[in-house]
């Protein structure tokens, strides 16, 4: 059932991308120069990627540069980057989401740190986003660990119904580069578009409307509590750049809160 959505002007939206997505000799720094720019991030916890060195400065710099952190949970697929689809059982993704949160909620710790939300990364990501007994069992892993996260997951019926069902606060995710079906889910079969104009474009439109371009030529409603930004293309960060020009970021939580009048 698909929740009936109106036009409305987005005020306040996060920006989130992930981080410590590197290994070993494997380097990827150029996702730090996104961190002027956003408001979340999501760090990888070694199963994709990530390693205890690589999380550790994922950690302190994002401190620094005082944004909220979450967790960025994959499958055991290191060496496909968790690009590979993996058939689990419940009790399977259970453990695999318990364990990858633990081990940056432990870390975070350590640095007087406290993570406030949990993203799938890659194969994992598609699969909740298209799948959802395996998003519930996501949800419910991640409720374990704190009933305080927040689940990031792609804006759709999917992600709503998860919200109700495993009774867990929800972040409904857009992307300026992915296309989308006349339903508002993401089409995983197309090519992404970080032309940058197309994607400024793109982010204005759905701010004063809350509608983002389908594939078939329309334009349909949908809700955003956050934007993905990826550092995988030559222009990321001019896209950034340009999107935080636009608007100022502010993350889920403070966003909840300053909207039931608490700040």
């Amino acid at each position: 059932m698909q929740e009936i959505l109106e036009k409305k002007q987005i005020k306040n939206i996060d920006f989130n991308c992930d981080l410590a997505q590197s290994f070993g000799v494997y380097k990827n720094d150029a996702e730090y120069e996104l961190l002027d720019y956003i408001s979340s991030v999501n760090i990888s916890c070694g199963f994709h990627a990530g390693d205890p060195i690589v999380i550790k400065r994922a950690l302190t710099e994002a401190k620094e540069h005082n944004i909220v952190i979450g967790a960025h949970i994959g499958f055991n697929d290191i060496q496909g980057f968790g690009y590979r689809e993996t058939q689990l059982s419940e009790e399977e993704i259970e453990a695999l989401v318990i364990y990858q949160v633990g081990a940056i909620m432990s870390f975070a710790k350590t640095y007087g740190l406290e993570i406030e939300h949990v993203r799938p990364h890659g194969a994992m990501y598609k699969q909740a986003a298209t799948d959802f007994t395996f998003a519930c069992a996501i949800a419910k892993a991640i409720k374990k660990c704190s009933s305080w996260l927040v689940y990031y997951g792609a804006s759709g019926d999917i992600t709503q119904k998860v919200a109700e069902h495993a009774d867990i606060t929800v972040a409904e995710e857009i992307f300026l580069d992915k296309s989308y079906n006349s339903d508002g889910t993401i089409d995983f079969s197309a090519k992404d578009n970080s032309n940058l104009e197309y994607n400024i474009e793109r982010l204005k439109h759905l701010l004063s409307t809350s509608e983002i371009d389908n594939n078939i030529g329309g334009k349909t409603i949908v809700n955003a509590d956050t934007i993905h930004f990826t550092n995988k293309y030559e222009n990321s960060l001019e896209i950034i750049k340009n999107a935080r020009e636009i608007i100022t970021p502010e993350p889920v939580n403070y966003i909840k809160v300053k909207n039931s009048g608490w700040v």
